[in-house]
């Protein structure tokens, strides 16, 4: 199965979307919105702003590895 490396993250506050590259060896707990300049935290229980608010979760939960 190869992974994916895009994810389009989508605001929760202002429902800006924004494809992003996900790094591959790290998880992002950070993330600022382009359009109304909030940052982004992960969800309770989300290791990554990928896997809160992206289409596709970060790397290593693609592949079934413990992320960060």
């Amino acid at each position: 199965m190869e992974t994916t490396l895009t994810s389009t993250i989508t605001c929760p506050h202002c429902g800006h979307q924004k494809e992003e590259t996900m790094p591959t060896e790290a998880c992002e707990y950070f993330y600022e919105c382009n359009h109304c300049h909030k940052i982004l935290r992960p969800k309770e229980g989300d290791c990554c702003v990928y896997c809160s608010y992206g289409t596709v979760p970060c790397p290593p939960i693609q592949t079934d590895k413990k992320c960060c």
